[in-house]
């Protein structure tokens, strides 16, 4: 399946490959069937780890099989990517082959498939070999409109907000909303564009993308929250509250953050603590206070509201059953730290007067959107606020997943566009940089992860747009997880190495390099922590 063919000139096999990939999955299924029997991720968190980390892998190589028939260097990057998949999974399975539930040479049949494709001249042949992207022409057109907007509008701003700590300027939030950006998800009866059709996913996908490669913190970012927010009434808010949020969103008249994270529960979401709890408020109107400390709140304090998950039943056994969504308004605030307060309302015939803190977490990357803790003391929301008013109490934590699991695709959109960042500002100093006589572009070693850049990038690309059409048809829950989790720590990889091929100035603040490289960082991180989402969430899924 390969043999001994000149690799820079191997003439790639898809149905080999797709054969390759079989054998992948028969090593998943196993490991699957093996987790089970030995007590399930919760006991064995380390196989399960690895298992979904490697399943993830080898999704995103069966995804690949259709573009890699489109072409010549399609195939050549499908190739070099499924040989790398299996190489990785060989590393993992080595000498602990029972517990994966396998025997040993289990993937001996690849190790020709294996050794001409990760051979390192061929590798090296891919290093400008980005590949076309295949896209429908409404789909190259959106790319081509936010790529444009991203190259002259954002990036200008780029270096200067990360260095400085600085907010995201006003005029990129107006011109997204003249794009449109905000409402590709809302529907078009409600001032957006979304018709409900495949182009939808996949426009938010390429959106994100373009907008990421000029900046994850201003740019890429920004779309995120109100698509969670947007997912969230879609799939749970009544008519009167579509009509009233959907077009505010949609056209940026309202800017939300989400609080949901809280100091001492991060992706345990179903055990928070924060109270919303009934009360009259102004004028005898029914509502709700909310008490309590939310963390990790980004772009909180230029929000006008706040998406915030919150107990409303007191029973904590109930856990996520207990949790209901709000929009909670509140005024702008500065970026480096917020207080407020409402005027006094009764609440169990005590006069309590509102407050809300919030105070900056400073973060070494991802600056722009600015992160808080916000502190809540008996700050009032109206019960329409409720999202799903009555018939959404303790459906909260089920309203928030709706957006969480398209904010996970949106966070693969992001790593994507950061890695094309970082290996478009390798490729080009790698071309014009000289060491020791010849430019750093002419070694073995350069072009190898150039090449391994290239095909990772693209495979990441196509694996989110896949997942972007599964979820257009109400599936790919879990796959949206796999990409997310893969992807984000591919970006880890990519940014590193683009770092490393500018030496000495990639940790320099002049180049944008160092940038992307700390922004990368966060990606594994939040919209579910990779460890949480690989324990419980694809590892549980796995085989269901």
């Amino acid at each position: 399946m390969g043999g001994t063919l000149n690799p820079v000139s191997a003439s790639p096999d898809m149905i080999s490959t797709a054969t390759i990939i079989e054998l992948g999955e028969a090593v998943i299924d196993a490991a699957i069937t093996s987790l089970a029997e030995r007590g399930g991720p919760d006991v064995q968190q380390v196989f399960a780890y690895d298992l979904a980390h490697a399943a993830s892998a080898i999704a995103t190589a069966r995804s690949l099989l259709d573009y890699g028939a489109k072409g010549e260097v399609e195939a050549r990057l499908t190739c070099a990517f499924t040989a790398d998949v299996i190489h990785d999974l060989t590393v993992k399975v080595l000498g602990r082959e029972a517990l994966w539930g396998i025997q040993r040479g289990a993937l001996d049949g690849a190790a020709d498939f294996v050794a001409t494709f990760r051979e390192p001249d061929f590798v090296a042949s891919l290093a400008e070999a980005a590949g076309p992207l295949h896209l429908s022409d409404d789909m190259d057109m959106v790319r081509d409109t936010f790529r444009s907007f991203a190259e002259n509008v954002i990036a200008p701003h780029a270096e200067h907000v990360h260095r400085s700590n600085g907010d995201v300027p006003e005029e990129i939030i107006s011109g997204l909303a003249e794009l449109g950006a905000f409402g590709l998800s809302v529907p078009a009866e409600y001032g957006g564009f979304s018709e409900g059709g495949h182009d939808e996913y996949v426009a938010m996908v390429v959106a994100t993308e373009e907008l990421s490669r000029a900046s994850l913190g201003i740019g890429g970012s920004l779309i995120t929250r109100p698509e969670i927010l947007t997912r969230a009434l879609v799939k749970g808010g009544t008519e009167s509250q579509k009509h009233t949020w959907l077009p505010r969103l949609a056209a940026a008249e309202v800017m939300p953050a989400v609080a949901v994270t809280e100091p001492d529960y991060g992706s345990d979401v179903a055990n928070i603590k924060v109270t919303a709890t009934a009360a009259v408020g102004p004028d005898g109107a029914s509502g709700y206070v909310i008490n309590g400390v939310k963390t990790w709140c980004t772009f909180g304090a230029r929000a006008d509201a706040l998406a915030l998950l919150a107990r409303t039943d007191p029973d904590r056994s109930k856990t996520h059953k207990g949790l209901s969504l709000f929009i909670v308004p509140k005024p702008r605030g500065d970026g480096h730290g917020f207080a407020f307060t409402q005027d006094p309302i009764e609440v169990n015939g005590e006069q309590r007067i509102g407050k809300m803190e919030g105070r900056p977490i400073d973060t070494i990357g991802y600056r722009g959107m600015h992160s808080y803790e916000i502190a809540l003391e008996d700050w009032w929301v109206p019960a329409e606020n409720l999202i799903g008013e009555q018939d959404g109490l303790g459906r909260g934590f089920y309203y928030q997943m709706e957006g969480f699991e398209n904010g996970r695709l949106q966070t693969a959109a992001r790593a994507v566009g950061v890695m094309q960042a970082a290996y478009e500002a390798a490729l080009d100093y790698a071309q014009n940089r000289k060491v020791f006589d010849a430019n750093v572009f002419d070694y073995q070693l350069t072009r190898a992860k150039l090449g391994r850049m290239a095909v990772v990038i693209q495979a990441a690309r196509q694996f989110s747009y896949h997942v972007a059409t599964l979820m257009a048809k109400g599936e790919g829950a879990t796959e949206a997880s796999m990409v997310k989790a893969y992807v984000c720590k591919a970006a880890e990889w990519v940014t590193r190495e683009a770092m490393q091929i500018h030496g000495g100035m990639g940790y320099a603040e002049e180049y944008k390099v160092s940038r992307l490289f700390v922004d990368a960082r966060v990606l594994s991180i939040f919209e579910g922590a990779d460890e949480t989402l690989c324990l419980k969430v694809i590892a549980r899924r796995l085989g269901h």
